[in-house]
């Protein structure tokens, strides 16, 4: 049997895994002096209330090698095989402590670096359970993985350079200075890094923007899994998204209410904060 193994920064959460059938193990995230396990004991929607509610920003860990280990030793105890696919590379280092405890488990255990996070994670994912489901194996998915992981496009619109700035990604000037102009920044994952790629003022040029650059990157490939991501304790901008964007649906979705949305978790949230949206496809 095949086993598909993932972290928490694909966004999905324990008792949505279940029902998938995928294993999941969650990324630590510490509010102060308290501790909790990314889609476990802190949902999505918890996470953002104690995000807005809090002064200091979260910090996340990266999973280290011996709880890699543990999860590999658990699934392949009945000679099961394990493809454990990862927060990218460059984002963390949760992929490289995965393949030191990969070392212990030849032939039975795979990992795939994501080269991504969030939604676009999670349909790299989805993908593998697919293919394990129609019969392929070990080998042929590991290989379709690596292969098809190049085509994952991740594009999302920031409502807020706020969280940036506590995270000491941006400066404070640059921060309040964006923030007075309604400037809100388009980023994407390129090379399993994230990177800004455009800005707009105002929710709807950015709207604009972010359809202009899903068709700049040659379109959604419907045939493979795809989904529309938020951030925060409401879907209100990603409503307004659906509507505008109503042309890049319609010919290929009989039902909007069918297009896949998730809720983005702690890894990526803690950096964004509330009110992002974005799509995550292969391109055509």
């Amino acid at each position: 049997m095949i086993k598909i193994l993932t972290d928490s920064a694909s966004d999905i959460e324990q008792a949505e895994a279940q029902k998938m059938g995928i294993e999941m193990i969650p990324i630590e995230v510490k509010f102060g002096e308290d501790t909790y396990l990314d889609g476990v004991n802190l949902s999505h929607k918890r996470f953002f209330e104690k995000l807005i509610e809090s002064d200091e920003i979260p910090k996340t860990s990266r999973i280290n090698e011996y709880r890699w280990g543990e999860a590999f030793a658990k699934l392949t105890e009945n000679g099961d095989k394990v493809i454990a696919i990862t927060l990218s590379s460059k984002l963390s280092g949760t992929y490289s402590c995965a393949c030191a405890a990969a070392q212990r488990f030849t032939d039975r255990v795979f990992v795939i670096d994501s080269l991504n996070a969030a939604t676009g994670e999670r349909i790299l994912c989805d993908y593998a359970l697919r293919l394990a489901a129609n019969g392929a194996d070990v080998d042929r998915i590991v290989n379709e993985l690596n292969e098809k992981k190049k085509k994952i496009r991740v594009i999302a619109v920031i409502d807020t350079l706020r969280y940036l700035r506590k995270g000491g990604r941006i400066s404070g000037v640059a921060a309040i200075a964006g923030e007075m102009l309604s400037v809100k920044p388009v980023v994407s994952v390129i090379d399993g890094e994230v990177k800004l790629v455009g800005k707009a003022i105002g929710s709807k040029r950015s709207n604009n923007l972010l359809m202009q650059l899903v068709q700049k990157c040659g379109g959604i490939d419907f045939s493979m899994p795809f989904g529309l991501m938020y951030s925060g304790l409401s879907d209100e901008y990603l409503q307004k998204y659906l509507r505008d964007s109503e042309a890049l649906w319609q010919e290929h979705i009989d039902d909007p209410t069918n297009i896949p949305v998730y809720l983005i978790g702690s890894t990526i949230g803690t950096h964004i904060g509330p009110n992002a949206i974005g799509v995550a496809f292969f391109s055509r």
